[in-house]
């Protein structure tokens, strides 16, 4: 009997935009506890079309300038990519055959790429599936890494990438034969680690053996930690999608296990969803934020991490905005670069799919008036959606307004001062995006109320970054545990998601009961 790790709570239907911070569900509000010194806020509302009209953006790597090279899965081809300039094709693979999930696969450049200029690529051929390395001057004069692994019309896997300690790791898929997960003698099923070279590191768990770990359906996500642990996106099969943490040697359980196992040989997920809400693919980490491209689940998981290698409950990002998602790679300048994968016959493609997004990330910046002993992990806690069941139920946190203990007081024991507020409200005919700053010009304060007084019809249904209440056309803005403090001169930012028209600045706009400029 298997049962589920943490699952995910199920997206709702509803209004398919997406907004700024990873802490957003985008079509409901969410709770959080404290956020760390490391969790990114990504604006996922305004993001840059790096690339469009590609078909099946698969693998994605960085050259030291920060542009990119993209792998297209059926046509074959590297592309070269840099946001604002025509996209290039540095040419057709030679010896790749695609065809159902195979084809030009993964491909990742060399730690050492300022001085030896070598990619390496994972691809079907028509006999197997292997890792190359070549220059991009020449395709052709390719050097085999490793070749022989069984392909398949699926569960290629493919994702490969170099880990922090320099070796080379390949996401290996069963290619539609379960067993070989299991097979000691087979690299299909499997994590594999070796040298630049395609040579087994004298360290790994089995003496002569690529293999790192072993169980995997088809894994197609591989991301590190800043403390060097390793993560894996792994594609079930009719019930659990899998996050797991990659120990050597460990032992995933497929096909004896999908989602958690009572067998103590098999080592457990972090967490699972259902095929439907996932299937998923890339990964990539920022901070203290896994971030998981889903392609039946057209959406982009965003799961925090504790920093001692569990997670929090992931929240969705892009719920079906630009329908199924392939890549996510952090790129050289921090940014998350997201590809699309709707034309691999699964999809609904638009006339400019598939495309390649860049999302600005943003750090904090640290307080140094405080030292925490620890590093709070952000819990994020959507609300339940009636509709749907997830595959396991967490304990769901009661909303900002059923939580009377965790809501500021409304005349707060700070000293009262001058404010400054920014406020901007775009979108299409009953739908609006907000964004608001609020700048602090008096005394410090410890926590914060803004209030204001819509002009027109417009109703807040979500927020992010304060928790916002309404009452008739009085709108309450309050802070979140971790942005109550300003100090004078300090800002704090928040968004929400209205319907209803008027796009006027607000009235009788004021913080702690002081009108504001």
């Amino acid at each position: 009997m298997h049962k589920p790790a943490i699952a995910a709570a199920a997206a709702v239907a509803g209004v398919a935009l997406s907004v700024a911070g990873i802490a957003v569900a985008v079509d409901r509000p969410v709770t959080r506890t404290k956020l760390s010194a490391t969790t990114p806020t990504v604006d996922f509302i305004n993001p840059t079309t790096a690339a469009s009209n590609l078909r099946v953006p698969w693998g994605m790597t960085y050259l030291p300038d920060g542009s990119a090279l993209v792998a297209e899965r059926d046509r074959r081809q590297i592309l070269h990519v840099q946001p604002g300039e025509p996209t290039g094709i540095v040419g057709v693979v030679p010896n790749v055959v695609s065809g159902g999930e195979g084809g030009l696969l993964g491909l990742t450049v060399s730690p050492t790429y300022a001085t030896d200029a070598l990619v390496y690529a994972y691809f079907t051929t028509a006999t197997d599936n292997r890792i190359v390395r070549f220059k991009v001057t020449d395709l052709a004069a390719q050097t085999p890494i490793i070749t022989g692994i069984a392909k398949g019309n699926s569960h290629n896997g493919g994702r490969i990438a170099f880990g922090p300690d320099g070796m080379l790791y390949a996401g290996v898929g069963d290619a539609g034969v379960p067993s070989r997960a299991q097979s000691p003698a087979s690299p299909n099923g499997k994590i594999l680690r070796m040298r630049p070279d395609g040579s087994v590191p004298g360290d790994n768990p089995t003496a002569g053996s690529l293999v790192y770990s072993s169980g995997h359906r088809n894994v197609q996500g591989l991301a590190w930690d800043s403390a060097g642990r390793l993560y894996a996106t792994e594609f079930g099969q009719d019930t659990y999608d899998e996050v797991n943490r990659i120990e050597p040697g460990g032992n995933y359980g497929w096909p004896n296990a999908e989602g958690n196992s009572t067998n103590p040989a098999y080592r457990n997920p972090l967490l699972t969803w259902s095929p439907a809400e996932a299937s998923p693919s890339g990964a990539a980490i920022i901070g203290d934020s896994l971030f998981v491209a889903a392609l039946r689940g057209n959406r982009l998981w965003v799961v925090p991490l504790n920093g001692s290698g569990g997670v929090g409950t992931p929240v969705a990002a892009l719920n079906g905005r630009f329908g199924r998602l392939r890549t996510v790679e952090k790129a050289p300048d921090g940014s998350l670069w997201v590809a699309t994968s709707n034309r691999d016959g699964r999809g609904n493609p638009t006339a400019s799919d598939d495309r390649i997004f860049k999302f600005t990330v943003t750090m904090p910046t640290p307080d140094p008036t405080t030292s925490p002993t620890t590093s709070p992990t952000p819990t994020l806690s959507p609300t339940a959606d009636p509709t749907t069941t997830p595959t396991a139920t967490p304990t769901t946190s009661p909303s900002p307004s059923e939580t009377p203990s965790e809501t500021p007081s409304e005349t707060p024991n700070e000293p009262e001062g001058a404010c400054t507020v920014s406020y901007s409200a775009n979108g299409i005919a009953g739908l609006l995006i907000g964004n608001v700053r609020v700048r602090n010009d008096g005394p410090a304060v410890s926590s914060w109320t803004l209030t204001w007084t819509f002009g027109g019809s417009q109703r807040i249904t979500s927020a992010w970054g304060a928790r916002v209440s309404q009452s008739g056309n009085k709108v309450t803005a309050r802070n979140e545990s971790w942005n109550g403090g300003l100090s004078e001169g300090s800002s704090a930012n928040f968004g929400f998601l209205a319907n209803g028209n008027g796009t006027g600045r607000p009235s009788n706009i004021k913080l702690n009961g002081t009108s504001c400029d």
